[in-house]
């Protein structure tokens, strides 16, 4: 649309937008709005109106709520204005007393909605002291809804009230609403999923994925009759309201399926659900991070140890051969690196290998930008049409254009969750390129793994647990390249100072809001623990792998001083498998067969005894001790 020749042609260009919005393209919705609302002035109140309404649910759904705050406000004195002018003429004429009455309740609806805009609109923004208040206006004017229970429900629950969220969406009557023909949305479908949510964030996983099963059985219940029989696409529509196409929810509810599946432990069929997500949202770069996870837990799996901040403990003896003198210890391979994951199949096979991870995390890379000025540049330019999300910076009309705060200039769209903060994509940014790594070196590509690891210490705001993977990725890549000095500098054990794995910004903007007196609901949720869980872990740790990159080098004293100050560190039964292979390593060194018979039989370290003769120089029996690999999680999606 280059122009608005006639007022006349607003209607058509109006109901062109409302077409855009239910076919999900809302930034040509917006455009198309925006230009309207430049001639609202010579509109009826009743087209002005919806034309505002109009825009504001794009604002919402895009991510834009100052926007729409703003114009809530243009709204509020629109509706004054226009309720003062039917007073007036109502004086004039006492013979219209129902068009009195039908003027007085069409204003309290349209202040009901406003009031339910602004708390969508706070929602957003987290703003809970101020949602608050709107909430009390809500449901003093809308009463027991559903509607407002549905909205104070999601205020509690970002309160951290999860036992009143579900309270409040128990109490919802949802059998009474219209039907999804006419409102385009299937209220069963959104009360299991919101319980879904709920309960993933209390920490009960199997509820959720069970609430969220039971949102998409709804989900299919309410499509079949708009399935059809005919099978041509002109007439697959024909009949339906328009409103009927945003019905279909199928991939949302498999997203969450598929996010709530990892946490359970079931990589695969997280994959399977997350998969079919991406397909439609494969311009969400935390996505394609899900699916590089997915692929990672399937193949390297999380031991129960590892969930409970204990090293895994793999067993070191594979098997024991003859008997008597000539009865052999055959000890198992502790590396995973060069193991072949798939068998010959091309990599851009949706499977859950390693190769398809490494294809996930290269699309994630690709989606985020660059810097902040190709932030700035792109901002404008990223649409969510299929998504129903995003963010533009469109400032043809300097009423509908809100002034955001200073860290939420810069998004990135990342359907169908929010978009991504500055916060949030630096955060992103770091867990993708840890998962660059450990991938790279699985696959025995040890330059790409270097180049990831140090590119991942180079960013500025680095986790402390990140940082401690970028030393452990890069010194393994190093000691595969023969660069023993330089992993040495990578092992030591000052480099580890924390293992903080960093608060999600969802949790920040709730607890910056959050009254002096409230306090989050304890909902039992643990957080998860990976090894190492502490500083004293971690540098025990370097140390051991600096043992045997001492090794490597034939400095067996060295090796043995970081042996025992790392065991010294710990609890005996942290002591990772590749420790003690160390030990065993070092005592035959010495000479002390017996000794390492010992260790190998029971499984820990024991009291070295005074060698007999340590000139006898062998070649090591392993490279390195294998890294601890990255958590399956870096931050809580919050759906």
């Amino acid at each position: 649309m280059d122009g608005l020749d006639d007022v006349e042609n607003s209607m058509l260009y109006y109901n062109q937008a409302i077409i855009l919005y239910h076919l999900r393209q809302y930034t040509e919705a917006i455009s198309i709005g925006e230009k309207l609302y430049q001639f609202i002035e010579p509109f009826e109140d009743k087209f002005a109106q919806a034309l505002c309404f109009l825009l504001v649910d794009l604002y919402l759904l895009t991510y834009q709520p100052e926007k729409a705050l703003l114009l809530l406000a243009i709204l509020e004195k629109m509706i004054s204005q226009g309720n003062n002018k039917n007073g007036k003429s109502n004086e004039a004429n006492k013979d219209a007393t129902n068009q009195k009455i039908d003027a007085g309740v069409m204003v309290e609806a349209a202040k009901s909605k406003i009031h339910q805009c602004k708390v969508r609109s706070y929602v957003q923004m987290k703003s809970l002291k101020a949602c608050k208040r709107e909430i009390k206006s809500v449901m003093n004017t809308a009463g027991n809804s559903a509607p407002s229970l549905f909205l104070k429900s999601n205020f509690e629950y970002l309160r951290g009230n999860y036992r009143k969220a579900v309270k409040l969406l128990n109490s919802a009557n949802i059998t009474d609403l219209p039907g999804f023909l006419s409102t385009g949305e299937c209220i069963r479908c959104m009360f299991w999923n919101n319980l879904g949510c709920i309960h993933f964030a209390m920490g009960k996983h199997n509820l959720g994925i069970f609430y969220f099963k039971k949102a998409l059985q709804e989900n299919d219940i309410a499509c079949v009759p708009l399935t059809g029989t005919t099978k041509d696409q002109g007439k697959k529509f024909s009949g339906r309201p328009m409103s009927s196409l945003l019905t279909n929810k199928r991939y949302e509810l498999l997203h969450n399926c598929g996010i709530q599946l990892l946490h359970i432990g079931r990589p695969l069929a997280a994959f399977e659900c997350l998969i079919e997500a991406v397909q439609v949202y494969h311009s969400n770069p935390r996505l394609w991070l899900r699916l590089a996870e997915c692929c990672i837990a399937a193949n390297k799996g999380t031991s129960e140890q590892e969930t409970r901040g204990l090293p895994s403990k793999k067993g070191i003896v594979q098997s024991i051969l003859g008997q008597g003198y000539h009865q052999k210890i055959v000890l198992a391979s502790q590396s995973t690196q060069n193991t072949v994951y798939n068998d010959g199949q091309s990599s851009a096979i949706p499977v859950a290998s390693m190769e398809f991870a490494a294809i996930c995390l290269r699309n994630a890379l690709l989606l985020l930008p660059e810097d902040q000025q190709e932030m700035k540049k792109d901002n404008g330019l990223r649409n969510f049409n299929q998504s129903g999300s995003g963010e533009i910076n469109n400032e043809s009309s300097e009423t509908c254009s809100g002034k955001p705060h200073e860290g939420e200039r810069y998004l990135v769209p990342g359907p169908p969750s929010s978009p991504l903060r500055k916060q949030e994509l630096d955060n992103l940014r770091c867990s993708i390129l840890a998962g660059s790594a450990y991938i790279a070196l699985a696959l025995g590509d040890n330059l790409m793994a270097l180049n990831h690891a140090e590119n991942l210490l180079q960013q500025p705001k680095l986790s402390g647990s990140l940082k401690f993977l970028g030393h452990l990725y890069a010194a393994e890549s190093l000691i595969s390249l023969d660069r023993i000095s330089d992993a040495i500098t990578h092992l030591n054990p000052e480099n580890v100072t924390d293992v903080f794995l960093g608060v999600s910004s969802n949790e920040q903007d709730q607890g910056s809001d959050r009254g002096e007196n409230e306090q989050m609901e304890s909902s039992g949720k643990q957080i998860l623990q990976c090894y190492p869980n502490s500083v004293t872990s971690a540098r025990a740790m370097m140390l051991f792998n600096l043992g045997s990159a001492y090794c490597l080098r034939s400095e067996y004293d060295k090796a043995r001083k970081c042996l025992h100050q790392a065991a010294s560190m710990v609890n005996p039964k942290e002591i990772p498998p590749e420790g003690i292979l160390l030990a065993v390593y070092l005592e035959l060194q010495n000479g002390n067969t017996q000794l390492a018979l010992q260790i190998i039989k029971r499984n820990q370290l024991l009291p070295s005894v005074k060698a007999l003769s340590s000139d006898v120089k062998k070649k090591p029996m392993f490279q390195s001790i294998q890294t601890v690999q990255p958590p399956p999680f870096s931050t809580v999606q919050r759906k």
